[in-house]
C-alpha cells in the first residue's frame, strides 16, 4: 500500500492544468447524443442543464463506450516529477503526447533530484549516492571530451579549424552529456508538458497504486484528478478509486516469492542474455508469410491479380520510395494513405535489452508497444548495467563509468538492508540500468520507428538496436528488410532535396551511398 503518502523531502512533484477543454464532460454527453441526433450536431451548452446528462454518462461509462470520453483533453505542466515516474507510468501506455526536457542536449544541474521520504541514516546514505552520482557526471563531462573529439573531428574533418568555436564546442557538449548522462539517477528531476484524454485520466488514477514508483504516481495523479474535478466536478460521478497495491498482480507475485525473488532474477538475466547473444535487439517471432500477405493486401487495394502485379511489384510499390513517394515526405501519412496501409499486416517480435535511457526514448514510439518490466526487480545485489560504446574505448573513462556503477549499487544495497523499501530504493539505479523486455511491431510503426532511429543522429544505443532489427529482418524478409533504411536513404531513393533533412544538424556521413553492412559509430 502507499505509505500514508508522506510528502517527499525534494521539491514537491508538482502538476498544474494549463489547457483544457470548455465543458468537458458536457462535450462527451453531446457526442453521444449527437449519435442518435436527427436535428445535428448537439451542442456542449445544450446539454449542461439536460435532466438525464448524468445518467447517460454513468450508462454509458458502465457500459464501455468510452470514446466519447476521449474528445475531451487536459494538458498539464508537470515539473519536479522523476525520470522514473515517467518511464514506469506517464510513457507506458500509447494514449498521451508529452515534451520532455531532454537530458541529451540540456546539461543536469547539481541537486535536482527526488528524495523519498526516508531519514536517519538511510537520507545519508542516499544523498551520498546521489552525491557521488551527480560527481561522476561531472567528472565523465570532462574525461569524455577526448574521446568524443577524436570521434566528431574524424566524422566532420573540415571542422578541425572551427574546433575552439561555440559552435563547436556547444556541440561536443551535447556529445559528451549523451554519455555522461548513464550515471545519472533515475530519481533525476525531469519537467514536461503531458497532455490526455479525460478516459485516460480516468484510467490514471484507477492504477495509481501499482509498481513501481506508487507513491509518487499517487501524489502526481491525485493532483492532476483534483484540478480535473475543480474546473469540471461532473467527472466525480465516473470516478472509481485506485486498486490497491497489495490487490494488484504483480504485487501478489512478489509477495510470494518468499525472499526467494534475488536467486530467480539472477536466473531469468542469465536465460536472457544467453538468448540475445551478441544482439542489442534479437528477432524472436514473425508472421510466416509476411511478404507474400504484403504482397496480397497490395493487390486487394487496387483489386489486381498475381498476374498483373507479382509479389515483387507489390512490395516494391509500397516500400519502394522511388514508386511510393509518400515515404520520403516530412510528414508521416502512411497510415492514412490507402496503399501504405497494406504495410500493417506484416509483424516482427524483438527480445532487447537497453539501458533505462535507450529504453525511456524506445517507449516514445507508442507504435511499437513493449512488456516493460517491474523494475524493483531489477534491484540486484551487483551491478547490471550497459556500456555505450565509446565508454569502452578509453580505459580512464571505462574506470570512472565503472566505479559509478558500483557505488550506485552499493547505496542500493545499503538502503534495501536498512530495510528501506524497493520503492524508494529504485531511485538511486542509475540510466544505465539494464532493461529487458519483449516488444512488437506491424511494418508500417517499425517502417516509421527505423526511419527515425536509424538517423546517425539518433541516440547511440537505440540506433544500434535498430540496425539489429532492420538487418535481421533483411536476412528473413529481403524484399521488405531492404526499404528499412534512414531518413536520407529514404529521401534519395524517393528524389527528395536536400537528401538530409537535418540543416545544420546533418550527421557528417553520406549513409544514403553506404550499404547497412558498412554503418559504424560512436558517438
Amino acid at each position: 500500500m502507499v505509505q500514508d503518502l508522506k510528502p517527499f523531502l525534494s521539491a514537491p512533484p508538482k502538476a498544474t492544468l494549463v489547457n483544457r477543454f470548455d465543458l468537458p464532460f458536457d462535450n462527451a454527453i453531446a457526442t453521444a447524443r449527437t449519435c442518435y441526433s436527427s436535428k445535428g450536431i448537439i451542442g456542449s451548452e445544450q446539454v449542461t442543464n439536460w435532466p438525464r446528462r448524468d445518467e447517460l454518462a454513468a450508462s454509458l461509462y458502465q457500459a464501455g463506450h468510452h470514446t466519447v470520453f476521449q474528445h475531451a483533453h487536459f494538458q498539464f505542466a508537470l515539473e519536479n516529477v522523476s525520470r522514473q515516474f515517467v518511464w514506469s507510468f506517464l510513457h507506458s501506455h500509447p494514449f498521451y503526447n508529452s515534451e520532455q526536457v531532454s537530458q541529451r542536449y540540456v546539461e543536469v544541474k547539481p541537486g535536482t533530484y527526488t528524495i523519498p521520504p526516508i531519514d536517519g541514516r538511510a537520507r545519508e546514505i542516499y544523498d551520498r549516492t546521489v552525491e557521488t552520482q551527480f560527481a561522476a557526471y561531472r567528472k565523465l563531462n570532462e574525461l569524455l571530451i577526448p574521446s568524443v573529439s577524436a570521434a566528431y573531428f574524424d566524422r566532420f574533418k573540415g571542422r578541425v579549424s572551427k574546433k575552439d568555436s561555440k559552435e563547436i564546442q556547444g556541440a561536443l557538449k551535447k556529445k559528451t552529456q549523451e554519455i555522461a548522462r548513464y550515471v545519472l539517477p533515475v530519481a533525476t528531476f525531469t519537467y514536461l508538458y503531458h497532455t490526455i484524454s479525460g478516459i485516460t485520466l480516468l484510467r490514471y488514477y484507477r492504477l495509481s497504486q501499482e509498481l513501481d514508483s506508487t507513491t509518487e504516481q499517487a501524489i502526481v495523479i491525485g493532483q492532476m484528478i483534483e484540478q480535473l474535478l475543480a474546473v469540471a466536478p461532473e467527472y466525480k460521478t465516473l470516478l472509481e478509486n485506485p486498486i490497491p497495491l497489495d490487490q494488484t498482480m504483480e504485487y501478489q507475485f512478489f509477495e510470494q516469492r518468499n525472499g526467494t525473488g534475488r536467486a530467480i532474477n539472477n536466473q531469468f538475466r542469465n536465460e536472457f542474455d544467453a538468448d540475445l547473444g551478441s544482439r542489442v535487439s534479437l528477432l524472436v517471432d514473425f508472421k510466416q508469410n509476411n511478404e507474400k500477405v504484403l504482397a496480397d493486401a497490395v493487390r486487394e487495394v487496387l483489386g489486381s491479380s498475381r498476374a498483373e502485379l507479382s509479389d515483387d511489384d507489390a512490395i516494391e510499390m509500397v516500400l519502394n520510395p522511388a514508386k511510393n513517394r509518400i515515404l520520403g515526405e516530412n510528414m508521416n501519412v502512411t497510415s492514412l494513405d490507402k496503399l501504405s496501409r497494406a504495410m500493417v499486416h506484416p509483424n516482427y517480435t524483438f527480445r532487447k535489452k537497453l539501458s533505462h535511457t535507450a529504453d525511456s526514448q524506445d517507449q516514445r514510439h507508442r507504435m511499437t508497444p513493449a512488456s516493460r518490466p517491474c523494475l524493483q526487480q531489477y534491484l540486484t545485489e551487483e551491478p547490471d548495467f550497459i556500456h555505450p560504446e565509446i565508454v569502452k574505448l578509453d580505459p580512464q573513462v571505462k574506470d570512472a563509468y565503472d566505479e559509478a556503477m558500483r557505488v550506485s549499487w552499493e547505496g542500493i544495497n545499503e538502503l534495501r538492508n536498512l530495510g528501506v523499501s524497493d520503492e524508494f530504493a529504485a531511485y538511486l539505479l542509475p540510466n544505465a540500468v539494464s532493461i529487458r523486455f519483449t516488444e512488437s511491431a506491424d511494418l508500417q510503426s517499425l517502417w516509421h520507428k527505423l526511419a527515425m532511429r536509424l538517423c546517425y543522429n539518433a541516440q547511440e544505443e537505440i540506433w544500434r538496436a535498430s540496425k539489429d532489427e532492420a538487418e535481421q529482418i533483411r536476412q528473413i524478409n529481403p524484399r521488405i528488410g531492404k526499404f528499412l533504411l534512414p531518413p536520407c536513404g529514404l529521401r534519395s531513393l524517393s528524389g527528395q532535396r536536400p537528401i538530409c533533412p537535418e540543416g545544420d544538424r546533418f550527421c557528417g556521413v553520406s549513409v544514403w551511398k553506404l550499404e547497412m553492412s558498412q554503418y559504424e559509430r560512436v558517438i
